[in-house]
């Protein structure tokens, strides 16, 4: 018998898929990585998994789990040594309980994102992970990445909605750990260890999720500051205005809003572009629409009246408030548009975010005089998606000037106290440069880690922390 055709006695010929068929799975959604496989195999539930798992540990074939492909560092991608199976999550798409009473809801890990959120709307309840890929991104994706978002100020991250998992260790067994519960101090939390790890010490196959009641009414506004001082103090400002109903704290630069209106002429900006950073505020109240407005009318006004901001627009219907949303959403098609950008997501001390923009765009002027700086990211959690594009009429081969541009800007972020990766993860973009800008001790523990449960590093290699780390 041959890997193959064991794979095909475990999930059917039709879903082990070679050649013209596999391809689409074997580059990243931005191209900028591809690689090749053994095979795509599309298990049906954990079991599959599981024995998929088991044979390719008999094998010693590396494994790769994918969900979505909508990951930015390339950690769904094997690489080119074609070696690996590809696990394709997609097949594992179903809702498998929702408890409206202890507010949860157990999930496939293939499961898209909005499907998760349309589940919880039918009991009228939230799941408040909400990212631009929500239509094709999927919970395992999610929470092996550590997902943030737009909600992260209230809610979390991806973690911290997360009470159980099921997990596929790298021997095949079953880890089932779907337990509803809040608390539960029993030992390791072998939960947060698989979260966030992308896939490098085991694959997660389902998991059970915290839900909210659903808001009465939401709002969201936009609004214009003359500096990012002012961006910072009108956050506070708001979470003493809106206390536990702020929501989201959208930062945005100009040049984003002003690459969007140009390449999506259609979507209108309700403000002028007279101000170099803007805002999406939004806020849900648990009583009525009435008193959500007449908070944020007040709250607004007067930050306008103590010269805070200097314009704002406050939606007036649900489609107003989609259109300011999906202005910030369009900035990375915008980016892409306008010529392949370097991007970055860090994250550094929200007290700190003024002076690490300005010392840093300063490095890179100085760098590479002209560079275009597209900034907007999650200003309540420190999370900067921090994009440097090309000066105008220099984009050919500028991503040969990545690496250079990753260090002036991970210098700075270490400077700062800061991280290299807040939400997109390492994958095999940042894997190579995590050891410069991690504490050792750290490392060391990673690597023991990865020792202990992926010994053959069989896990996702070449990602995150790579099994030729290791002395095997």
């Amino acid at each position: 018998m041959s890997l193959i055709n064991d794979l095909v006695s475990i999930v059917g010929a039709e879903h082990v898929l070679e050649g013209e068929e596999a391809a689409p799975y074997l580059s990243d959604w931005r191209n900028r990585y591809k690689g090749r496989a053994q095979a795509v195999v599309r298990p049906a539930n954990t079991q599959e998994v599981a024995d998929v798992v088991k044979l390719c540990a008999r094998y010693e074939v590396p494994m790769v789990t994918q969900g979505g492909n909508t990951g930015l560092c390339g950690g769904a991608t094997p690489s080119n040594k074609g070696d690996a199976v590809l696990i394709l999550m997609t097949r594992l798409n179903h809702i498998l309980n929702v408890d409206t009473v202890n507010d949860t809801i157990t999930v496939q890990a293939g499961c898209i994102l909005q499907q998760v959120q349309e589940a919880a709307a039918k009991h009228e309840r939230l799941f408040p992970l909400s990212l631009a890929a929500e239509g094709s991104c999927t919970i395992g994706g999610n929470l092996a990445t550590n997902a943030g978002g737009t909600q992260v100020l209230r809610y979390g991250n991806a973690r911290d909605l997360a009470l159980g998992l099921e997990v596929v260790t790298p021997e095949g067994d079953i880890l089932n750990g779907l337990k509803g519960l809040r608390k539960d101090n029993t030992g390791y939390d072998l939960r947060n260890l698989y979260i966030g790890s992308e896939g490098t010490l085991g694959i997660i196959t389902a998991a059970t999720l915290k839900l909210y009641p659903q808001p009465a009414a939401e709002c969201t506004a936009l609004v214009a500051f003359e500096s990012l001082d002012d961006a910072l103090y009108m956050l506070n400002y708001s979470r003493k205005g809106f206390a536990s109903r702020l929501e989201g704290f959208e930062l945005m630069s100009d040049y984003c809003l002003k690459i969007v209106n140009e390449c999506f002429p259609e979507q209108s900006l309700p403000l002028s572009l007279d101000y170099p950073w803007y805002a999406l505020i939004h806020i849900a109240d648990s009583d009525s629409e009435e008193q959500a407005r007449e908070i944020f009318h007040r709250v607004l006004e007067q930050a306008l009246e103590d010269d805070i901001i200097q314009d704002a627009v406050l939606a007036e219907s649900l489609q107003q408030a989609h259109d300011l949303w999906h202005l910030r959403e369009s900035i990375p098609l915008a980016e892409a548009m306008v010529g392949q950008g370097i991007k970055n997501d860090i994250s550094v001390p929200i007290s700190r975010i003024a002076p690490f923009v300005d010392d840093t765009n300063t490095a890179l002027q100085s760098w590479y005089p002209g560079v275009r700086h597209i900034i907007f990211g999650h200003l309540g959690d420190g999370n900067l998606h921090y994009n440097i594009g090309a000066p105008v009429g220099e984009e050919e081969g500028f991503l040969s000037k990545q690496e250079e541009a990753f260090k002036i800007v991970f210098d700075s972020v270490v400077d700062y106290d800061g991280s290299i990766s807040a939400e997109h993860g390492i994958g095999q973009l940042k894997k190579d440069m995590l050891p410069d800008y991690k504490d050792e001790v750290e490392i060391a523990v990673m690597r023991k880690i990865k020792r202990a449960l992926d010994p053959l590093g069989l896990m996702n290699p070449g990602k995150v922390i790579d099994s030729v780390d290791f002395d095997y």
